[in-house]
């Protein structure tokens, strides 16, 4: 939808399509959406920021009751009619603060990086492959798989229990395809009850929006059918968990070129990128412990980066800050075609906005000061011990969120990025979630210690 439509355009263009009412859609701390709906009839109000909201009553929006509400401003240019309920529209929508850009709003940071960016001359775009669970619940009280035969120690690209599923996966893949997302792949994924779907990049901004409506839309669909999407990285011990694999690059803001492309730069390591993506990566190296607990933000996302766990086969997840190419045990891969760096830390319970937002500035950081991201590892590195990988200089990712926080804290780019009201809020609730979790009595701890002396 063109930001030149006026508002009256837009409401009766969506009349014409069956729309009753408007949510303009902004998100929490964790990438959730939330609004209010709005009649049709009052969408020239919404978009000129009629609905208030008091950021008190959210997780992360760093306000006191006390404060001013904050109001949502939709962006035309996202108007989305939602496809399990074609009556209902959907805007993706900044937070305003007395007529002004709210600085601690998610989708603000984002576009002040982007902003950044822009100044270089760069667009930044990004792919996320989107790893989640389909499951329904159980009689016993817990969850389980939808379809009865998805049972195989190894289900990854079975077709069987992806047919299964097709209900579900079959109508989000064409809601997506409706809105000209571009799915051009999706597969039953490593573990019981879990798929992927892969679809075309485009700018960062546009990536989050359509990966937080994703997230709703999958569940929606879900619901239809009797069961439920979940976004939770690891919900099975002996399983592996669900990844959002951030694929990015930077492309050339007046021609569209992709500056990763080696086809336009010299490739100095002989992995498929050129030397402003080898700067790139070497800042996001410089800063992943702090990226981590944006992009792997619970207590549950560092039960995926680990090496094996209680596992019988790999957890393809990362646990080193290193790189190389088409290399799955580095937490920044260069697939085989080239032109793109690969995040593999990331998880599908990520807030997209802020993930992105920290991505892209370690990595103009790194292009700014001309870092070097040093040799790429081509081996497999969890066949390395401790030692070794220590000796070898490689940094371990945080290996719980209270690690991550730390690091995320004591990282001057995390208060640079995040404005000082964000920054704060994201410590506080993240040290909170972790001190909740780390006090609370598990029913392994029951069953080992109660009885044990």
């Amino acid at each position: 939808m063109s930001q030149h439509v006026s508002s009256e355009q837009l409401k009766e263009s969506l009349a014409e399509k069956g729309v009753k009412y408007a949510l303009g859609g902004y998100v929490d701390l964790h990438g959730v959406i939330k609004g209010k709906f709005v009649p049709l009839n009052h969408l020239g109000r919404m978009m000129k920021g009629s609905e208030l909201y008091t950021g008190a009553a959210l997780d992360g929006v760093p306000q006191d009751i006390s404060d001013n509400e904050v109001a949502t401003m939709p962006d035309p240019a996202t108007a989305t009619i939602c496809p399990w309920n074609p009556e209902l529209a959907w805007f993706a929508s900044d937070l305003y603060l007395d007529g002004a850009p709210f600085e601690a709003c998610s989708r603000n940071i984002l576009k002040r990086q982007v902003a950044q960016a822009a100044d270089m001359g760069l667009t930044f775009n990004l792919g996320i492959e989107t790893e989640f669970f389909l499951f329904r619940d159980s009689e016993d009280g817990g969850f389980e798989p939808i379809s009865a035969r998805d049972t195989l120690a190894k289900p990854c690209y079975d077709p069987r229990g992806l047919m299964d599923n097709m209900p579900i996966v079959g109508e989000l893949v064409e809601a997506m395809n409706a809105m000209g997302w571009d799915v051009y792949s999706f597969d039953h994924e490593d573990a019981n009850g879990q798929f992927e779907t892969d679809f075309t990049y485009t700018d960062a901004l546009g990536m989050a929006d359509r990966l937080v409506f994703f997230r709703l839309m999958a569940n929606e669909i879900a619901r239809k059918h009797g069961g439920f999407a979940s976004f939770m990285p690891k919900p099975s011990a002996n399983r592996t968990g669900s990844g959002a694999h951030y694929n990015m690059s930077l492309a050339d803001r007046e021609t569209g070129r992709n500056l990763f492309d080696p086809a336009n730069g010299e490739d100095s390591y002989g992995c498929g990128v050129t030397q402003m993506a080898y700067h790139f990566i070497a800042g996001v190296m410089k800063h992943a412990k702090a990226i981590s607990a944006v992009i792997a933000p619970t207590v549950n996302s560092y039960k995926r980066l680990v090496r094996k766990g209680s596992m019988s086969g790999s957890t393809w997840a990362p646990v080193f800050v290193c790189y190389g190419n088409n290399n799955r045990t580095n937490m920044l891969r260069i697939p085989s075609q080239g032109g793109r760096v690969e995040c593999r830390a990331a998880d599908i319970a990520c807030n997209p906005y802020l993930g992105a937002a920290m991505m892209l500035a370690a990595g103009l950081e790194g292009i700014r000061e001309g870092l070097d991201p040093g040799n790429p590892h081509r081996e497999n590195m969890y066949n390395y011990t401790d030692q070794q990988v220590r000796e070898m200089d490689i940094e371990l990712l945080p290996q719980n969120l209270g690690e991550a926080v730390d690091a995320f804290e004591a990282d001057p780019l995390s208060r640079a990025v995040f404005g000082d009201a964000m920054f704060d809020s994201f410590v506080s609730f993240k040290r909170q979630e972790w001190t909740e979790y780390h006090t609370h009595v598990s029913d392994w701890e029951l069953q080992r210690y109660l009885k044990f002396f």
